[in-house]
């Protein structure tokens, strides 16, 4: 999970700059992890102590209410709603990351997708969103070649995998839905050579970079086997102990080969 929060905090600082190319510093001086990191780490405590997403939302929110979050969600976890707001934003599939590597069946892992999303984002696409994230997540780690990443995520989904970044990154802008966004982190996954390269090229779409970046690093984490270790070692840096102790608590659990 910890090639989400990577993404995310390598990404933020790019947020709205419509950054257009892979050629940046990769840790600036300015990077900090944002509700996309914050979410994650809420739905991985909620998975390793069997928690209730609704509550540990607010819990986190009420925690860390500066981290940048959208206006939807801030309005739903300050006032302590619990019924979901029908949101089909990106904020599904940022924060699933984690429910990709803790079941053992693509069917759990669809299952408990969806259930980490409704909680706010039960419009059917937030919802899809959120489960082609975490399905790849799974079928990566599983060892599936990228070609049936793509194939399994296209007749699921119905998403076009097909375009290449070339074509998307002219015209593409910041997007915070889930249909405008998901598909283009999984392509710029498919198009990676290393974890490095595909937050890389997430983050040169120009769009919602942070969000893009969590998404896409989620999955290549997954598929080359762990986050370089100079970015690891960068990324438990910048975090706070209550974060890293989640991260590391669920590493030891769900990824026993991981070095958090």
């Amino acid at each position: 999970m910890l090639g989400a929060i990577a993404g995310d905090i390598i990404g933020s600082v790019h947020e709205y700059r419509g950054t257009k190319t892979t050629q940046f510093e990769l840790f600036h001086p300015h990077c900090q992890f944002t509700d996309d990191t914050v979410l994650t780490v809420a739905v991985a405590d909620c998975l390793l102590h069997r928690k209730h997403y609704v509550s540990t939302f607010h819990e986190y929110y009420l925690r860390y209410p500066g981290a940048g979050y959208g206006r939807g969600f801030a309005e739903w976890a300050s006032s302590r709603r619990t019924e979901p707001y029908n949101s089909w934003g990106n904020g599904s599939a940022m924060r699933v990351g984690p429910v990709g590597w803790a079941f053992d069946t693509l069917d759990e892992v669809l299952a408990e997708a969806k259930r980490s999303a409704e909680v706010t984002h039960n419009h059917p696409e937030g919802i899809k969103g959120a489960q082609a994230t975490a399905a790849a997540i799974f079928l990566a780690r599983q060892g599936r070649s990228k070609q049936e990443i793509r194939k399994s995520i296209e007749q699921w989904t119905g998403y076009n995998l097909s375009q290449k970044l070339d074509e998307i990154r002219p015209s593409y802008t910041f997007n915070e839905s889930c249909y405008g966004t998901v598909p283009q982190a999984v392509i710029a996954f498919l198009e990676s050579e290393d974890y490095e390269d595909a937050v890389r090229k997430a983050i040169s779409l120009g769009g919602d970079a942070d969000t893009l970046a969590c998404i896409t690093g989620s999955i290549a984490e997954a598929f080359y086997g762990n986050v370089p270790d100079f970015i690891a070692q960068r990324v438990m840096d910048l975090l706070e102990l209550r974060l890293r102790t989640v991260i590391t608590d669920f590493s030891h659990r769900y990824l026993p080969d991981r070095k958090y």
